[in-house]
């Protein structure tokens, strides 16, 4: 399903380079620097959301049982980290492997060298003090030789030094990429005006905001590059009560945000499409039916009637063990009930929408024509009626994703969503709930969840609006 939406993904950009209206159109949606923005940061949601969809496994040897879920190769063929041999593991799992590699005793602030909470510790004396330990695995290479000991100030000292000096060379790098992009950009916008027409639709394309695409190019390249560079000496956001970062937590929880925005959309659209065309074409009895059946869902609490579609979903996999093989195949498991679940109770209002918009296109001139000639009432419906409901579709869509990302995090903080080893930004705030109440308060696994969700739904909603601004017809007349 996810690389479905890649394949449509890609179908439809070819589509839209086939129809000069269509290019006209989401051109128009580009020239809006805050859209520009915001696709670019969406794109980079969903690519690190397929790169942690390709899953491997690595095995001992040839004879062991294949997995449905993975990828599997010999341990002698791949050569992979002690973390991850023998348990399933995806792309991006490999490239934050130092991350899994190591894991601290409890709590650590961002960019600590020491644990958040102080331990007891016995001197060699007899006496008991309270002091902060400090932490394996971060600040490690600024110990010096002085007993592998520093004190606070010349330790504070050289971090800053050191993070700046790391910062200064990630902005260096990222510059010089966003140079090549640039130069390359160029090199081919030459090499079309040489060898072919210059075109209307060349310079229409000067118009889009190219400033604004490599300024926020440039930021998304020099904040993955920090945080990446900065994650193998520190703990930028921290670690959890049992000293996992919570840095790997926040990126991992993509995926779940991602695919439940988009995968939902998958399975309702159909619903919504075929039940709402229906109604508003078909009429009489049908549409009787059919306004019957999403007016009894909607009277239904949408939380009760998915809490209890899920505490289904986990008695039928308790009872049904032999269905995974691995707890990563269970949690995946539950997630595509999730998306399933979510996809059957939110057609709704799609479907009243798209209905609603079909009954005024049936008593339009053009669809009286087609019927009087003798047209089939599904030559009609895909012919004339549907084409002119896409904006619509479209529309919904965009402004249903930040919805259904907002739904998992409320779902999976009141216990009925996502598995619990999932990693969801909705289980990272339900974990912060007595966090927050200890003392010293432990803020930031709150403060990265939000973080990360807020980009995320601002970049969609911000999206959507200029999406809904070019392709509503009614809006441009307001």
């Amino acid at each position: 399903m996810v690389w479905g939406i890649l394949v449509a993904l890609m179908l439809g950009i070819h589509s839209i380079r086939q129809s000069i209206q269509s290019r006209r159109q989401w051109r128009q949606v580009f020239q809006s620097p805050v859209a520009m923005a915001s696709s670019l940061i969406l794109g980079v949601y969903f690519s690190i959301a397929l790169i942690d969809s390709i899953h491997l496994k690595v095995v001992s040897d040839q004879s062991s049982p294949q997995s449905i879920e993975s990828v599997e190769v010999t341990s002698n063929e791949f050569k992979i980290s002690p973390a991850l041999e023998g348990r399933v593991f995806s792309l991006l799992d490999a490239i934050f492997v130092h991350l899994l590699e190591r894991s601290e005793r409890t709590y650590s602030a961002p960019f600590a060298l020491t644990e958040y909470s102080s331990s007891v510790q016995y001197l060699s004396n007899g006496d008991v003090e309270q002091v902060y330990l400090p932490l394996k695995y971060a600040g490690q290479h600024l110990k010096q030789i002085n007993n592998n000991q520093l004190n606070v100030h010349s330790e504070t000292i050289s971090m800053s030094w050191d993070i700046t000096e790391k910062t200064s060379g990630v902005f260096i790098v990222s510059v010089l990429v966003v140079v090549t992009i640039l130069l390359l950009q160029l090199y081919l916008r030459l090499h079309i005006l040489i060898f072919r027409a210059k075109s209307d639709e060349i310079n229409k394309s000067i118009h889009l905001p190219w400033k604004t695409f490599y300024f926020t190019l440039f930021l998304i390249i020099f904040t993955g590059l920090w945080l990446y560079e900065m994650s193998h000496y520190y703990y930028v956001l921290g670690t959890d009560k049992v000293g996992q970062d919570v840095l790997y937590q926040s990126i991992k929880s993509i995926r779940t945000g991602v695919m439940i925005g988009l995968l939902t959309t998958l399975v309702m659209l159909p619903l919504a499409l075929f039940l709402g065309i229906s109604a508003g074409y078909f009429k009489g009895w049908i549409d009787d039916v059919i306004q019957y059946l999403y007016t009894t869902l909607n009277s239904i609490p949408g939380v009760l009637l998915i809490a209890a579609a899920v505490l289904v979903m986990q008695s039928i996999l308790a009872q049904n063990q032999d269905w995974f093989g691995s707890t990563e195949e269970r949690a995946d498991l539950r997630l595509l009930f999730l998306i399933l679940i979510l996809g059957i109770t939110s057609w709704t209002g799609l479907c009243r929408l798209l209905r609603a918009e079909t009954l005024k296109l049936s008593q339009l001139e053009y669809v009286q024509s087609a019927k009087a000639f003798g047209l089939s009432g599904f030559k009609i419906i895909t012919k004339h009626i549907m084409p002119n409901l896409m904006h619509l579709v479209l529309i919904a869509l965009v402004l249903d994703f930040s919805g259904l990302v907002l739904a998992e995090a409320v779902l999976s903080y009141v216990g009925v969503g996502v598995d619990p080893t999932t990693p969801s930004w909705g289980n990272m705030i339900n974990q912060a709930r007595l966090e927050m109440a200890r003392e010293p308060m432990v803020w930031w696994s709150l403060l990265s969840a939000f973080m990360f969700m807020f980009i995320l739904v601002l970049a969609a909603n911000l999206f959507s609006d200029r999406v809904q601004r070019v392709l509503d017809p009614r809006g441009k007349n307001e």
